[in-house]
């Protein structure tokens, strides 16, 4: 049997049936049609289905979609605005800190939520924040100098 829950993803509220095991990331891929966030481990290792969920990075594969009736949500499809890319996304391009791409959204996400939390962090806080995020392809770097000239640009 099927519960409501209500719940507001990149300032959209929706009202939807979800089984009692469906986790938020189906909710979000099957339900929505958002497919930023990634299925990757299912383990809340891999962070390729981070999204902002009031307020905080959550893996959300581990996340039932009932414990997130009543929350806001924001995912990798929220961030562009009219005026084009998010200042993160527009920095891991700019950087080439993006490669195969599947890390990417949550990379950004976590680093969003660093920079709102933290103007001008380190690069050892920024390797922190997105310590929940595995990449195979970047080695890192890139990210890091793409967070970090992110914050820089911001300070001036």
């Amino acid at each position: 049997m099927k519960k409501i829950i209500n719940l507001t993803v990149n300032n959209c509220p929706y009202e939807l049936a979800v089984a009692d095991n469906q986790t938020l990331l189906d909710i979000l891929r099957r339900e929505l049609g958002l497919t930023g966030a990634k299925r990757g481990c299912e383990l809340g290792d891999c962070g390729s289905c981070t999204v902002i969920m009031n307020g905080k990075p959550v893996n959300s594969c581990l996340v039932l979609a009932l414990e997130a009736d009543g929350a806001c949500i924001e995912t990798i499809e929220g961030l562009e605005t009219e005026d084009g890319l998010h200042p993160v996304q527009q920095a891991f391009v700019e950087k080439g800190a993006v490669q195969c791409g599947f890390c990417s959204p949550g990379m950004i996400l976590s680093a969003k939520h660093l920079l709102e939390q933290n103007d001008d962090p380190t690069p050892e806080e920024i390797r922190g924040a997105i310590a929940g995020n595995l990449c195979r392809c970047t080695g890192y770097q890139k990210i890091v100098e793409a967070v970090w000239s992110c914050a820089q640009k911001t300070k001036s």
